[in-house]
């Protein structure tokens, strides 16, 4: 075991593995860092008068088996910005600003460069959520992963003051449910894409909309932290789902108070093309595909009817693709 916080490890290899993460951690470090890579545990330090009631929200998550992918394409430099994405876009649904991000990289054998591209990439992915990378631990575990294959487990924290909580539970029917755009099919629904390019001998070199394959199914996972942070100082937001595993159909109800549930329009935004394609050659219906994918909606934000413009103008402002892709009802 390699820790991040541990540098007197004696492995050559280990060494050069910490000082070149030691760096790559210093240049997301954020004012409450109080404590650099080197001890056994981080420690961060909430700033004074900034809240009453302060809330400590945590979400942890991988990236699954997207991660094949990235092997068979040795191409691993935004395997970790998807890490961050996972942890942070799930903290930041409760309406908590993301504090502090810590890694988990598991291996049979460890590859200096690929794990380098990682951690770097993991670094990149807390500079765009504003987080800082304040330890981890690589794990080399051979006879337990086979040659240069990895895991990354990711876990972050953050802050929200107790009465600003976003919960869901001031929706009600009519409000309105506004889409932001996703980059892909983000980190889930790897094993049916893997599937379906293993059983049909589908090459990752295959040409797709200007790139190839392989390079649109390994586009990183969007983070909406400083967006969405943005937005609700903004906006009197009312819920907020991450769309994850399960897709739009599961993900949008987790949100929602008893009784209630999203009635999507899907005529209202166009899919982008990676979500035909996979509809296509997974020969599975609209339903199917969107209770497994994105769909190309990455996040869904909950407002008031008087306040969807506004939502999605600001949206836009930020860089994001905003959009209505339905309302709430009863059941």
């Amino acid at each position: 075991m390699i820790k991040y916080q541990d540098a007197g490890v004696s492995i050559d290899r280990g060494d050069a593995l910490v000082n070149a993460i030691k760096k790559t951690a210093e240049s997301t470090y954020t004012k409450g860092v109080l404590s650099g890579i080197g001890g056994f545990a981080a420690l961060f330090e909430l700033s004074q008068g900034l809240y009453k009631e302060p809330v400590l929200v945590s979400g942890t998550d991988g990236v699954g088996t997207k991660l094949k992918l990235a092997l068979a394409l040795s191409q691993h430099e935004g395997i970790g910005i998807d890490l961050v994405a996972m942890c942070a876009n799930d903290v930041i649904v409760c309406g908590a600003k993301p504090l502090f991000f810590l890694d988990y990289y598991a291996t049979g054998h460890l590859d200096l460069k690929i794990a380098s591209n990682v951690i770097k990439s993991i670094a990149k992915g807390c500079q765009m959520a504003g987080v800082a990378l304040v330890g981890g631990e690589t794990a080399e575990m051979p006879g337990h992963y086979s040659g240069q294959d990895y895991d990354l487990a990711g876990f972050c924290v953050g802050v929200v003051e107790k009465s600003a909580i976003i919960d869901g539970k001031t929706v009600t029917p009519g409000d309105v449910l506004i889409g932001i755009g996703s980059s892909g099919p983000h980190s889930n629904g790897y094993s049916l894409i893997r599937h379906i390019l293993d059983i049909k001998q589908i090459p990752l070199s295959s040409p797709f909309h200007g790139k190839t394959l392989g390079e649109v199914l390994l586009e990183p996972t969007r983070i909406y932290v400083k967006s969405i942070c943005e937005l609700i100082q903004r906006v009197p937001v009312k819920a907020i789902a991450h769309i994850t595993g399960g897709g739009l159909l599961e993900n949008i109800p987790r949100v929602l108070p008893q009784g209630m549930k999203p009635h999507l329009e899907t005529e209202l935004w166009k899919m982008p093309p990676i979500f035909d394609w996979l509809a296509k050659e997974a020969e599975c219906d609209q339903q199917e595909l969107m209770r497994t994918f994105n769909c190309g909606i990455g996040m869904c934000v909950c407002v008031a009817p008087e306040h969807a413009d506004v939502t999605r103008k600001t949206l836009d402002q930020l860089g994001e693709t905003a959009m209505v892709i339905g309302h709430v009802v009863r059941i």
